[in-house]
């Protein structure tokens, strides 16, 4: 039976991936898009103006959207995918998750509070049980579960990787892509022939998420994991794929070789939108590179390369495409997640 899921927030640029990537989605059958008061009413294909590098699909263009209300949502809608604004989705969220849906979220609120699961499902599957918790301390029948920022997302599996050798210190630099700040975050004035060394709050999310999503769980809460992480976040003049340079200091000694065959075996999940191999880890020094490596995996696959051996550990690049692995890919693979596992 298929599972009926809507878009909270459609009409942007990360809903209209999520819309892309649900296209024949084997389980989910897409049945409700919402979007702001001033597109509800107008079929999409009229409120939308579409980016994304494949067509519409043609019922989707022919849908009504919906205002981002729980009374104007149908409730035989299974899941949800949220992509607001997190300023939106904060005060918006709540209301649905009181109303009884289940929401897979990639806003940015509420991603660091102790009863809600922030989860890569390759890493961290057993932190889904938070929402047990979740609905005890907060009274509602529905259940939120975020996925973490596009850059956190990049790194986090290849720090999963090495931990088996005693992650203690993890530096790390980021190249990211013009589409993390969405279609009108960065204009061209700003970015050609330039690079921006600041993303506002980037720092901070990476060096938070990245020790829950690493932390262990006891069945109540999520206790961070003990490595210091330290982030510098850069913008470049690329479209898709954030490049990260990452510095892991490790209590045991571990060869490139070692580190190379770890990320290679870290086991992947048996979801339809996970790739088949969750690390690709490339030889040649010069990859990866985003425009040739961001799409590997239909986009959710994780690559690295050029690990070398430090005093302290190693040093290795890694990359993700932002608005597939590290946005609706990963929240479309975590309702995937709470499918499987029968929470909706």
């Amino acid at each position: 039976m298929a599972v009926r899921v809507g878009i909270l927030g459609a009409t942007g640029a990360v809903g209209q991936r999520f819309i892309q990537l649900l296209d024949d989605h084997p389980t989910f059958e897409l049945a409700a898009l919402t979007a702001s008061e001033s597109s509800a009413g107008k079929r999409y294909d009229e409120a939308a103006k579409w980016r994304v590098n494949t067509p519409i699909p043609d019922d989707v263009a022919a849908m009504e959207v919906g205002s981002t209300d729980p009374a104007d949502v149908s409730d035989d809608i299974d899941l949800l995918f949220s992509s607001l604004p997190s300023s939106v989705a904060a005060e918006v969220e709540p209301e649905f998750l009181e109303a009884g849906y289940v929401v897979s979220s990639n806003s940015s609120n509420d991603r660091m509070a102790p009863d809600v699961p922030l989860t890569i499902p390759e890493i961290n599957p057993e932190h889904l049980d938070l929402i047990e918790v979740q609905r005890d301390e907060r009274g509602w029948d529905g259940a939120l579960v975020k996925n973490p920022n596009c850059s956190t997302i990049t790194m986090v599996p290849t720090l999963a990787a090495l931990d088996q050798f005693g992650l203690e210190r993890v530096d790390v630099t980021t190249l990211q892509a013009v589409s993390g700040a969405g279609y009108d975050g960065v204009t061209s004035m700003e970015i050609i022939d330039n690079a921006i060394p600041h993303i506002g709050g980037e720092d901070e999310k990476m060096e938070t998420e990245s020790r829950k999503l690493l932390g262990s769980f006891d069945g109540a809460e999520v206790a961070l994991h003990g490595a210091e992480v330290n982030a510098s976040c850069n913008r470049i003049p690329t479209l898709d794929g954030h490049l990260e340079s990452v510095f892991a200091d490790l209590a045991d000694d571990a060869s490139p070789e070692d580190v190379a065959a770890a990320m290679r075996e870290y086991p992947g999940v048996d979801l339809p939108s996970a790739p088949e191999q969750l690390i690709h880890v490339f030889e040649d020094e010069f990859r990866p590179q985003p425009r040739l490596d961001r799409d590997r995996g239909d986009g959710m696959q994780i690559s690295a390369g050029g690990i070398q051996s430090t005093d302290h550990g190693v040093k290795y690049n890694c990359l993700a495409h932002n608005t597939i692995r590290g946005a609706a890919g990963a929240s479309v693979l975590n309702g995937e997640l709470l499918a499987q596992e029968g929470w909706i």
